[in-house]
C-alpha cells in the first residue's frame, strides 16, 4: 500500500483503485496486489462500483469506471469550460433548460446544464445517465456514432435508421414526448477541431410551451451554440 493519510478505509480504497488502474483484475488478483483480506477487498471494490469509480466487465474483472474520467475531466476539460460560457447564453435566448450530453457506449451522460431561474423546467442533473433509445440528444449522438453502436441502439430505439439519415442531412434532431411524457427537445452536434462529433447540446421543456415542432423554433440557435462551443475548444 502507498502513502498513508491516517484514514484507514480511504487508504485501502485508494489502493484498490490504483491496483485496478494498472490492469483489470478479479478478486484474487486484487487481494494479491493490495495485500487486503478477501472480504475487505470485495467490499471496497463493490462500493466503488456503486459510485461508478470501478466497473465490472463481461469477464467479471474490475476496471476503472466512468466516474473517474468525469471527475478528472471536470478540472481540465475544455468542453466543460466552453459550456460554462455558451450554455447560459442559450438558456437566456430560449428561456428553457439547456443540457450538454456525451456518449458512453450505448448511454448518454449529462455533463453540463443551464437552468432558467423559475417556471416549469426539464431538469436533468449533471451525471445523469440516459439511454440512447429516445430523445433528440440520443438521435444526434447515435447519428454520428460508429456503425456498431448505431445498430445496437436502433434495435431498441423509438427511431430507426431513416431518422438518423434525416438527422445527419438536416444537422439537428427534435423529439416530442419520447424520453418523457410532456417534454419536447431539440439538439445539435458539437464537434472538435477534426469535425468529430463529441457531444450534443440540447434545449428541452414542456411541450405545451415549446410546441410540437421545437426544431422550427430553436434549431438555428442550437446550431449557433454548437459552433460557439467548437470555436472555444
Amino acid at each position: 500500500m502507498g502513502q498513508s493519510s491516517g484514514i484507514g478505509v480511504l487508504d485501502k480504497a485508494v489502493a484498490v483503485l490504483e491496483a485496478v488502474a494498472k490492469e483489470p483484475c478479479g478478486l484474487a488478483e486484487l487481494c494479491a496486489r493490495t495485500d487486503l483480506p478477501r472480504a475487505t477487498a470485495h467490499r471496497l471494490a463493490v462500493g466503488l462500483e456503486v459510485h461508478r469509480l470501478l466497473r465490472r466487465g463481461p469477464d467479471g474483472r474490475w476496471r476503472p469506471g466512468a466516474a473517474l474520467a468525469e471527475l478528472a475531466g471536470g478540472a481540465t476539460d475544455p468542453l466543460l469550460d466552453a459550456a460554462n460560457s455558451v450554455l447560459p447564453r442559450l438558456r437566456d435566448i430560449t428561456g428553457e433548460s439547456v443540457q450538454l450530453y456525451r456518449r458512453d457506449g450505448t448511454q448518454r451522460i449529462c455533463i453540463a446544464t443551464a437552468e432558467p431561474p423559475s417556471g416549469l423546467r426539464d431538469t436533468v442533473p449533471i451525471g445523469t445517465r440516459l439511454p440512447m433509445t429516445a430523445g433528440s440528444g440520443a438521435k444526434v449522438l447515435t447519428a454520428w456514432a460508429d456503425q456498431a453502436t448505431q445498430r445496437a441502439v436502433v434495435t431498441d430505439a423509438v427511431f430507426g435508421e431513416r431518422t438518423l439519415l434525416e438527422v445527419r442531412r438536416r444537422g439537428w434532431a427534435q423529439s416530442v414526448a419520447e424520453r418523457e411524457p410532456g417534454v419536447a427537445s431539440v439538439s445539435a452536434p458539437v464537434r472538435d477541431s477534426t469535425s468529430t462529433v463529441i457531444a450534443a447540446v440540447s434545449v428541452s421543456g414542456p411541450v405545451e410551451r415549446i410546441g410540437r415542432r421545437p426544431g422550427a423554433r430553436w434549431a438555428q440557435d442550437l446550431l449557433a451554440a454548437a459552433d460557439a462551443l467548437q470555436n472555444r475548444l
